[in-house]
């Protein structure tokens, strides 16, 4: 890459009807908050204390034909286009979580490593357990 092109992780986008309701969920999940952004078709959730732009963090953006992915995918059915892995020290404990913010459980499973969940607009995403990766000195993620 030319040394004077900079590239940086912004936001994970992700479609819905309601920006302001998955918003929501996912802050409640992660204990994030709602960036302040002038605008009704995006919201943004970041860590605590994030201003606007020194995030990467998770925007949602309104959009009125949004069809919710079906999972696990189906021929002919809408599917989704990407889903958001979670790192998580106990996987039971995540899940019971999530579901108290709003997310129910996908109905298939593929592992017991991790549990595949559906956010309220229907999007997938897994509760992954690693543990001890926690506790590694490398392990930076927020």
């Amino acid at each position: 890459m030319d040394g004077s092109l900079k590239i940086k992780m912004y936001s994970v986008t992700l479609d819905c009807k309601d920006p302001h309701k998955l918003a929501g969920f996912y802050a409640k999940l992660l204990g994030w908050e709602t960036v302040p952004i002038p605008d009704e078709v995006y919201v943004v959730v970041a860590p605590p204390g994030t201003v606007q732009g020194a995030y990467p963090g998770i925007t949602f953006q309104r959009n009125d034909d949004y069809i919710p992915p079906v999972w696990p995918e189906e021929p002919g059915a809408q599917q989704q286009m990407a889903h958001i892995d979670f790192v998580v020290n106990d996987v039971e404990k995540a899940v019971k979580y999530a579901l108290d913010c709003g997310a129910t459980v996908a109905e298939q499973q593929f592992s017991d490593a991790w549990t595949v969940m559906l956010d309220p607009s229907g999007h997938p995403f897994c509760l992954c357990g690693a543990g001890t990766m926690f506790e590694s000195p490398g392990f930076a993620l927020l």
